[in-house]
């Protein structure tokens, strides 16, 4: 069962690592913490403990978009109107 699993994990992964390119710490230092955190759940055999660490995943991803779409919110706002 958690074999059927191994794709989205995968995907997961993925998505995370193309997104922590423009960490504001670096990609390289999210990289190092990304790679840390599959590590120490990679013996999880369990379908609804990986169901629930990729629903955490996710919400991670998700941060991690909207803290981008300010940081560029606030760089066009400056641009534009004086503060």
């Amino acid at each position: 069962m958690a074999n059927l699993l191994r794709p989205e994990v995968v995907r997961l992964y993925k998505n995370l690592l193309f997104l922590g390119r423009e960490y504001p710490k670096g990609g390289d230092y999210f990289r190092d913490r990304l790679r840390a955190a599959f590590t120490k759940n990679k013996s999880v055999q369990d379908p609804e403990q990986i169901r629930a660490l990729i629903a955490r995943g996710e919400f991670v991803a998700r941060e991690l978009e909207a803290l981008y779409y300010l940081r560029k919110y606030r760089a066009m706002k400056k641009r534009y109107y004086e503060e």
